[in-house]
This record gives structure tokens, C-alpha cells and sequence, in this order.
């Protein structure tokens, strides 16, 4: 594990319950992702991808700020002819772009400054709960680069081509309020809640039944790339799901009026 100076982990991980909590740890530089930061956090979703017990992630931030962006005197001397290359052996992209990701869905909450690749981050998760003290911004042609974590193939369709040009083009920041208009956070909650409403959410989405958890999420996703193609697995997907054990759990909770405990099989 790679380690910022006070011998710290650029990135922390945690059980809690069925939730893995993942917290970028760079709090002196408003945590700035550097090339350490982004491999840590890479592993941390290869993770919460292969334990079988963990059901859902929270991507947090320690300190005040969410992510100030790349550290970029860190970062652009790894640039090379094929690009950037973050994912180390084992690890998962978490931007989803050099690869499919988390099949768990992730929730992510964010304060204070939230730039470039942390919007990029809330693109490639599925909640997103916001501090009421956070500022957006993606930034990157202000730096005389383009975003490439994943904004430029999803923010237009998550808020709309005129909205994402107004945001991407211009390097404007905007607030929590703008970023819940958009759609682009679910959540603005006082600062400092940010994380208990994430760890909350989190538990919610942990506490029902897993594999059917993860076949809404794949099912949603491969509905944005080819509708006819997800809409011709529903009930392939329905099928597999009515013989396992949870269907049996989720249907006696049911008829008991008791709360459910899946076992994910």
C-alpha cells in the first residue's frame, strides 16, 4: 500500500456491515488525486467487486474537500503515447472507462470542493448525496486538457447537451443546488451530514437482496448502450432470480410481515 508521507494510505478502506467504505485520504492537498491515490482507489474497488459479503460501497472524502481534481505535476509526467494508464494488477477502474467496474453499486458522498475527476466519479456511481457546502466545476480546459474520466461520454446525457457544454466549456463552477437541478447529486444535506446520509443510503441499498440488487443496476446500465438488448434479458433475468434462495427469504418476509435477511444466494 502506498502511503502519503505521515505513513498514511492515500486511500482508507473499512468494513461496515455489508458496506465498504472507501475514503480518499489527502486532506493537505485538498485530496488531489495522484498517481498513488488513483491505484489505491482502484484496488479498493477490485474489493468491494470480489468479496462476496460487501454489497455496496460509500466513497467518501476525509478533511474538507471531496478532491481538488488531479494532481497534475504528479500525474501529467505519466501521460504517455497511449494515454494514462491507472489501473494497476487487480485493480477496477472506477471511472468505467478502461473497463466494466464495480458490478455493486456505489454510493458517494461529497463536501467542499468537488472538481473534475470527482464529478467524473459521481457519473460512474449510482447516488450521490452532497454536502451543502460543496462547489463543482469541471475544469479541464481551463488546464488545456479534456476531461477523459468519463464526463465528456456522460454528462451530456445525464443533464443534457446544452447543460453539460454550459458546464465543460466554459470551466464555470456551479453549487449543490445547481448540481441537484441537474440531476447530478440525489441529495443536499447540511455540511457535515453528508456522510451519515451516504452511510445511511448505503445500509438501504445493502439490506435488500443482493443479486437482484445487482441485476436492476445491470440491467439499467446496459439499457443506456442497447435498449432492445437489456429489454430482451428481462426475463432470462427474472427467471434466474425466482429460483434463489432470496426469492424464497423475500417472499416469507412478506407473508410474516418481518424484515428480510438475504443471503445473496
Amino acid at each position: 500500500m502506498t502511503t502519503t508521507g505521515d505513513g498514511a494510505p492515500r486511500v482508507t478502506v473499512e468494513r461496515d456491515g455489508h458496506v465498504l467504505l472507501i475514503g480518499w485520504n489527502r486532506a493537505d492537498k485538498r485530496n488531489a488525486a495522484d498517481f498513488a491515490l488513483l491505484q489505491e482507489l482502484c484496488l479498493a474497488y477490485a474489493q468491494l467487486e470480489r468479496d462476496p459479503e460487501l454489497r455496496a460501497g460509500l466513497v467518501f472524502a476525509h478533511g474538507d474537500h471531496f478532491t481538488g481534481g488531479l494532481d497534475l505535476a504528479d500525474v501529467s509526467p505519466r501521460i504517455g503515447t497511449e494515454g494514462l494508464s491507472i489501473v494497476p494488477e487487480g485493480g477496477l477502474d472506477p471511472w468505467r472507462v478502461s473497463g466494466p467496474g464495480t458490478t455493486k453499486p456505489v454510493v458517494v458522498a461529497v463536501q467542499g470542493t468537488c472538481l473534475t475527476l470527482g464529478i467524473e466519479l459521481m457519473l460512474a456511481s449510482d447516488i450521490v448525496v452532497a454536502a451543502d457546502s460543496t462547489t463543482f466545476g469541471q475544469i479541464e480546459v481551463a488546464r488545456g486538457i479534456l476531461p477523459f474520466g468519463g464526463a465528456t461520454l456522460r454528462l451530456p446525457r445525464a443533464i443534457g447537451w446544452g447543460n453539460a457544454m454550459r458546464w465543460m466549456l466554459t470551466a464555470d463552477t456551479f453549487d449543490a443546488a445547481e448540481a441537484h437541478r441537474l440531476g447530478l447529486v440525489q441529495e443536499v444535506v447540511p455540511h457535515g451530514e453528508q456522510f451519515e446520509r451516504g452511510l445511511e443510503l448505503a445500509h438501504r441499498v445493502a439490506a435488500q437482496a443482493p443479486l437482484a440488487v445487482q441485476a436492476t443496476l445491470a440491467s439499467a446500465r446496459a439499457a443506456i448502450d442497447d435498449p432492445a438488448a437489456a429489454a430482451a434479458s428481462l426475463q432470462p433475468e427474472l427467471v434466474r432470480l425466482a429460483a434463489t434462495e432470496d426469492v424464497r427469504i423475500g417472499m416469507q418476509a412478506f407473508l410474516s410481515r418481518q424484515p428480510a435477511e438475504f443471503t445473496g444466494r
